[in-house]
């Protein structure tokens, strides 16, 4: 009966160390906090995983993950933030609000996001866009910080990186103004 009742009083907090947070997901979160919500949550406390499974969504600041499954892997090799995301699905989706305003979007079957590196990696069927601007390749790896961005084409196919780039309108000047 004690081992149990640890158990309980332990996963709640395994949870917290996560981030998550534990108020309604229509209560406002906070830019730091992390809101995970999910049809079924589990942890493997020995492991420092927590699992998530069908209808996931996470919201973290200006970032937004939808997946059917996803694993947060919470170890100290992982840097200061020391989560590893690793979201599942038929897609998995990424969204992230950029600095000039705009929205970067990713889908694949796999997302992998490192938390501490800002490092995004997409594995199968993956597709990246931004400002209208779009990539698909079988793999795709985003250095968000670097803005470094590398996509490859699956071995066994005849089908190739392709990318849209569309042009940017330059901003027009006002003469009349001083």
């Amino acid at each position: 009966m004690t081992n149990k009742l640890s158990t309980l009083f332990i996963i709640p907090t395994f949870l917290l160390a996560l981030g998550t947070n534990a108020a309604e997901p229509t209560a406002p979160i906070s830019a730091n906090q992390i809101s995970i919500s999910a049809d079924k949550q589990e942890g493997q406390l020995k492991e420092n995983v927590g699992i998530f499974e069908k209808n996931v969504e996470i919201i973290h600041g200006d970032r937004k993950i939808t997946a059917d499954r996803l694993e947060v892997h919470k170890r100290d090799e992982l840097g200061d933030n020391k989560q590893l995301l690793i979201a599942t699905g038929t897609p998995a989706y990424f969204e992230e609000k950029q600095a000039d305003g705009t929205i970067m979007s990713a889908s694949a079957n796999e997302v992998r996001y490192d938390v501490s590196t800002r490092f995004l990696t997409l594995i199968g069927d993956a597709e990246i866009s931004q400002a209208g601007q779009k990539m698909n390749a079988k793999s795709i790896t985003y250095d968000i910080e670097q803005q470094l961005i590398s996509a490859e084409k699956d071995e066994s196919s005849t089908d190739r990186v392709h990318t849209i780039l569309v042009p940017v309108e330059p901003k027009k000047i006002d003469k009349g103004q001083p």
